[in-house]
């Protein structure tokens, strides 16, 4: 991702740091101009185009591209086009710099780089119109925009095979406003790839000179003068580098002399040899500004595999936990609902006073900050999956009663209440219907939570349209688990054997809950049932009146061998006496 190695010059530089090659960097002699530029370039805001070069060449021929350069654009993906426009392609793979050529007979007047006006549009190279406003940097003649700056041309302005006289442009561009109008339009281009990186400023007007002189060798043709606008060199940058940095940042020691010659080979240039050094930064790194970068370069050139294991140095004392319990509780109930669909609001504080009434609140008394508490709830409105969001179903299943109360027992196992100790009673707080709601609790006196319809009277001061099914649980209320002692987790224990599966369904009253059924076949053998869970409730034809059907799974884990039939059935039996003596239930034929 760093901009001198957005091209396969910069590459090889860094190859040969590591001494895998010699680096070869010849150098890029000026083209003398034979005849003034007769197109002139005017830059208004400096900010967006702190420089740009400009030369025309006459007399062009442009053919195909010879067949080096074709195979060379060939073997990393591209299609050759014509000799100018695989040369400027070739220039943004080789030497990371992106150029644009024009069409010059299809420029009117002199270019002006300038922010767009309101309507301006441009057909651009992609075939596609797109509609600019002042935030685009754009390149214009006397007829208008003939060109995106630093992202793609115009169509208008492009060279083809009848092109003989070309225009070549290069020039540096404000990496943010690059970015910001690449993203706004939706242009993914390699030229914008590179500008919003950051090109390098000194190889403006020399990459200039080695583009034209491709022209030259190419396709032919005499060059113009250049037409130069603004900073050609980018900013100097000096960092007093003190030696021992790198042991001190990096843990290891590299002598001053592999220090320079690393530098050397990655450009950048030492002054001094005493503990202290001056290195000058080269132009094509603008991602390196102090001592630290300074490091990571020497160090990732002698191997980070040579940085030492250094650990964290730890108190006398054991380091305390930063969250609080209720903080971890919150924390895991938030991720549960998450990871069930649910997304979290943040509402204000206040409230009307009739809403508040009816969820308990509205009186002075519970002003008071020891009144409250930490509570963590969640509303379906309408269907169990709505838009894709929520719940997964087939279809469209109505949100109830007991979607709430499955998104409640989640967050209590999440926030680790003992779920084996929960207890549901029917009815709920005031705001939820009488008959379609419930109370999670351990014993009478500590109520964890509800889950439920809400009330029509709720639903009709909350100007809701029904049905609407919410649960809230008091995390504050969930007890603490007790402290092992040690913090030791113990030995993972998975059985070899098979697990089995037997489903039940009893005939009992209908004032029988089904966590009484639930918890008289759990109690048969704790170790060997593993689970138990309710997988149908039925009340109607077959069924007699004042009776209900409750079908459950019950799921054995053996630890020693595996279970015969008889064994199984012996269980089984077992399971059948205990929900019958807990119940008064019998085993539905």
């Amino acid at each position: 991702n760093r901009q001198d190695c957005t091209g396969v010059h910069g590459i090889a530089r860094d190859l040969s740091a590591a001494d895998m090659g010699k680096f070869r960097d010849p150098a890029i002699k000026p083209i003398k101009g034979e005849f003034p530029c007769p197109v002139q370039v005017t830059v208004e805001d400096a900010t967006l185009c702190p420089g740009f070069a400009l030369r025309l060449v006459r007399g062009v021929n442009n053919g195909p591209s010879p067949d080096w350069l074709q195979k060379r654009l060939s073997s990393i993906g591209l299609r050759p086009i014509n000799a100018l426009v695989d040369i400027t392609n070739f220039m943004t793979y080789d030497r990371a710099r992106p150029l644009h050529v024009f069409d010059a007979a299809k420029v009117q007047g002199n270019l002006s780089v300038r922010r767009a006006r309101d309507g301006e549009t441009l057909l651009a190279l992609d075939g596609r119109t797109y509609a600019l406003d002042k935030t685009t940097c754009v390149i214009a003649d006397a007829r208008g925009v003939e060109s995106l700056a630093g992202i793609m041309g115009g169509e208008a302005s492009g060279c083809s095979e009848a092109t003989t006289d070309v225009l070549i442009e290069s020039a540096l561009w404000n990496e943010i406003n690059i970015a910001h109008t690449g993203r706004k339009l939706g242009i993914n281009s390699d030229a914008r790839y590179r500008f919003e990186r950051g090109v390098d400023p000194a190889f403006m007007v020399p990459g200039l000179d080695m583009a034209t002189r491709l022209v030259m060798e190419i396709c032919g043709g005499a060059p113009s003068e250049k037409v130069v606008v603004g900073n050609t060199f980018g900013e100097d940058r000096i960092i007093d580098f003190p030696v021992s940095e790198v042991k001190r940042l990096a843990g290891i020691d590299v002598p001053l002399l592999e220090m320079k010659r690393i530098l050397g080979h990655l450009g950048f240039m030492l002054a001094g040899a005493g503990p202290a050094v001056k290195i000058a930064v080269p132009s094509w790194r603008s991602d390196v500004h102090g001592k630290a970068d300074i490091v990571e370069e020497i160090v990732r050139i002698v191997g980070v595999d040579k940085v030492p294991m250094t650990p964290f140095e730890r108190g006398a004392s054991a380091r305390k936990p930063i969250l609080t319990s209720i903080q971890l509780r919150t924390r895991r109930a938030k991720r549960a609902l998450a990871a069930r669909g649910m997304v979290e609001a943040v509402t204000w504080s206040f409230i009307a006073k009739p809403q508040a009434e009816l969820f308990g609140g509205g009186g002075s008394e519970r002003d008071r900050p020891e009144d409250q508490f930490v509570a963590a709830s969640g509303v379906r409105h309408g269907f169990a999956s709505s838009k894709g969001q929520g719940r997964h179903w087939s279809g469209s299943a109505m949100a109830d009663a007991l979607d709430a109360k499955g998104d409640a027992f989640a967050l209590l196992s999440a926030a680790g209440a003992p779920m084996q100790a929960l207890q549901v009673v029917p009815g709920g707080a005031g705001w939820l219907h009488p008959g379609r709601s419930g109370t999670i609790q351990i014993g009478p006196q500590n109520v964890l939570g509800y889950f439920g319809e809400l009330h029509p009277q709720a639903l009709e001061v909350l100007r809701a349209d029904g049905p609407l099914v919410a649960f809230e649980v008091i995390l504050d209320r969930i007890p603490e688990a007790k402290q092992r002692l040690t913090r030791a987790k113990p030995p993972l224990e998975l059985s070899p054997f098979q697990p089995v599966s037997r489903d039940f369904a009893f005939i009992v009253d209908r004032s029988i809950r089904a966590g009484d059924i639930v918890r008289a076949a759990q109690g048969v053998d704790k170790k060997l049932i593993t689970d138990v869970t309710v997988f149908d409730v039925y009340e109607g034809k077959g069924i007699e009146d004042g009776k209900k059907s409750i079908a459950i799974t019950v799921t054995m884990q053996p630890r020693e061998k595996t279970m015969t039939d008889q064994e199984i059935d012996a269980v089984g039996a077992r399971i059948v006496a205990e929900v019958a003596n807990k119940t008064g239930g019998t085993l539905r034929a």
